[in-house]
């Protein structure tokens, strides 16, 4: 079906009928030539120049559905089955790494702009209809949008793939996103994908907290655990007698660092750091500073790990 520019005067509902039609004279309609072709569901080619506002989609294909130019776009309401493309499946190598993309709901206009990039990999779809010259800015409000449309029906595990989309659009924008905003954004993508790739945050709390473990083993714990010594003097009269508790600096360690006691101990400080808690071990300036930056990076990462968790359940 192809609505682009359509007028609707009352409020509409488009949905896809699975019972079978019955004539008038109570006879079904014949629809074998229908349900032996390839593509059976029924499926929407373009809204563009449509007014949303009151319209209503059910149990439709949208896979190659044309949002953009859609009026009132955060108003229309989704219900149903309404499927949208997907992003390719498989592993692809780009140089001399692997890409493979987390399975997501997309639109039909970003298949057409990837596809149309230079450095594209296969499995992005080129238009059927005339995409017209739609990239990153116009796709982000569409994105919006549409996420906004399945927030406003409480389904916040739906609205998070249009989150993701409208945050990937704002990344590739040239035009009305800044580059500091973009290298934000990139780095946000990267350590978690937007707040919704939980397995990407802990990927990188885990490689995090490997490497504190073995710049603490290779320099931040001391050679041996510093004493206190109590000093004094004992007055000829036999009078009063004051201790001066005092404590050796750690030494730097030497020999064999990488042993199971210092393993233990550089586990049990970057597990600590972890929750924002001191560890109590005694530390070498190195050591001290290792801590302190894994105290910041790491409860990060499981913020974003989080987060991600979160997003995905919450209703």
């Amino acid at each position: 079906m192809y609505f682009a520019h359509a007028v609707f005067e009352y409020p509409l509902t488009i949905a896809a009928e699975a019972d079978p039609f019955v004539l008038p004279d109570g006879q079904p309609v014949i629809e074998q030539a229908f349900a032996d072709a390839p593509n059976a569901t029924v499926r929407i080619a373009s809204l563009r120049g449509v007014d949303a506002a009151h319209l209503l989609l059910a149990d439709l294909d949208l896979s190659g559905c044309l949002f953009t130019g859609t009026v009132h776009l955060d108003q229309l309401r989704l219900e149903g089955t309404c499927s949208f493309d997907k992003v390719p499946p498989r592993t692809h190598w780009r140089r001399w790494r692997p890409v493979r993309f987390t399975q997501r709901s997309t639109l039909a206009e970003e298949h057409h702009w990837r596809a149309n990039q230079p450095t594209a990999i296969p499995g992005w779809n080129l238009a059927v209809f005339s995409a017209g010259h739609v990239g990153p800015a116009q796709l982000a409000p569409v994105y919006r949008a549409l996420r906004k449309a399945f927030e406003d029906s409480k389904n916040e595990p739906g609205a998070a793939d249009f989150y993701y989309g409208e945050m990937e659009m704002r990344r590739h924008d040239r035009t009305g996103t800044t580059r500091a905003e973009r290298g934000l954004l990139y780095g946000y993508w990267l350590l978690s994908g937007y707040g919704l790739r939980a397995s990407r945050a802990l990927g990188w709390l885990a490689a995090a907290m490997l490497v504190t473990i073995m710049l603490l083993m290779g320099f931040g714990i001391p050679q041996d655990t510093p004493k206190q010594e109590a000093t004094g003097y004992v007055p000829p009269d036999g009078g009063k007698i004051t201790f001066e508790i005092d404590k050796a600096d750690p030494r730097n360690p030497t020999g064999n660092r990488f042993t199971g006691e210092r393993f233990e101990k550089a586990l049990n400080v970057t597990l600590n750091s972890v929750v924002f808690r001191s560890s109590g071990q005694d530390l070498t300036t190195v050591g001290t500073y290792i801590e302190m930056a894994s105290r910041v990076t790491e409860p990060v990462l499981l913020g974003l790990a989080v987060l991600a968790v979160r997003n995905r359940v919450k209703r």
